[in-house]
């Protein structure tokens, strides 16, 4: 049976986040490695700092839900601040993980003030608005028409996805921060070893210069044809912690803003895929009744060659008959 998440603010709410952070904090436990087709720059991580980095998220989440309370922001309030929230909040989370390591490299001098933001930027709704209004007020604030679902009926399980792919997605991008910071493969190893975060499958410049270029692979991919398909087709890739490692899943969710933000090369793609859902299924259908036609003539062809060969030879042999 589906359960629903709470409607407004009440006790009710309170506890709901309450046992959802403690449930999530505890689903941390299992295998965190990356069980997709798809590269993470946390990938570069073994479990235990995975685990570690995955706390600290949620640790720094909940207090910025604690602050918003204590200090009495409204919903409307709160939509104005969504994305310098979230810029702060991974501010806070990378000097954090920052802190954490023993050997910090002369690369990563400025980390902490200068990172990309264009994760945040791009997505910052998606990932962090909804949630936190889910955590902070209910139900009742989201737009009607941004699910599936209906408001009063939105599942439990909705919210614990957002959560798990908001955790799983800022790792990422903090991470992605200091790796990209590094640029020299050698000391990029000697700064994970030195750390102690490295993945096993990860301790030679071979495999690390292998990840590198898949992600930028992917990257590029992504931004110039996965990217604008997904927003296209109304749909949010999110990544999920499962008993089997990190999944990925994509959820319907309303892109029409979105499709405003892209460029011109991302339109041009989107152009194609209009162009291909025109002619595409006409041209199949072309091609099946063509298909059908010389199927046909085929056929007729070779039953009709049948039969004159059976007619020739009944002839054949008619005719010695009657010589005999």
């Amino acid at each position: 049976m589906t359960q629903y998440w709470p409607y407004e603010q009440s006790e009710d709410l309170n506890n709901e986040v309450a046992f959802l952070f403690e449930s999530t904090k505890k689903k941390m436990y299992n295998d965190l490695s990356n069980n997709t087709y798809k590269y993470l720059h946390i990938d570069i991580l073994d479990n235990k700092n995975k685990y570690s980095y995955f706390c600290i998220i949620l640790k720094e989440l909940e207090n910025v839900l604690l602050e918003i309370i204590e200090f009495n922001i409204t919903y409307k309030e709160l939509k104005q601040i969504n994305y310098q929230l979230l810029y702060n909040l991974v501010h806070t989370i990378t000097k954090q993980i920052y802190n954490k390591f023993t050997y910090k490299t002369k690369f990563l001098t400025n980390i902490i003030f200068h990172y990309d933001t264009y994760v945040l930027q791009s997505d910052h709704q998606l990932l962090f608005g909804n949630l936190i209004i889910y955590l902070l007020f209910g139900t009742s604030n989201i737009d009607e028409n941004l699910f599936l679902f209906k408001n009063q009926y939105t599942p439990k399980a909705h919210i614990r996805i957002l959560l798990e792919n908001f955790i799983i997605q800022t790792s990422n991008l903090i991470i992605k921060n200091f790796f990209d910071k590094i640029h020299s493969l050698p000391q990029l190893i000697i700064f994970l070893s030195k750390n102690g975060l490295c993945d096993k499958n990860y301790i030679s410049i071979r495999t690390l210069a292998c990840l590198k270029n898949n992600i930028r692979w992917q990257a590029l991919i992504y931004k110039y044809i996965d990217q604008p398909k997904i927003i296209y087709n109304s749909r949010y890739i999110v990544w999920l912690i499962s008993s089997n490692g990190i999944t990925n899943k994509y959820i319907y969710t309303s892109r029409i803003s979105d499709i405003k933000k892209l460029n011109k090369s991302q339109l041009l793609f989107l152009f194609i895929i209009e162009i291909q859902d025109l002619f595409i299924p006409k041209i199949e259908k072309i091609i099946i009744l063509l298909g059908k036609i010389i199927l046909y003539i085929f056929i007729n062809i070779i039953l009709n060659s049948t039969i004159f060969l059976i007619k020739i030879i009944l002839n054949h042999f008619n005719n010695k008959k009657n010589v005999k």
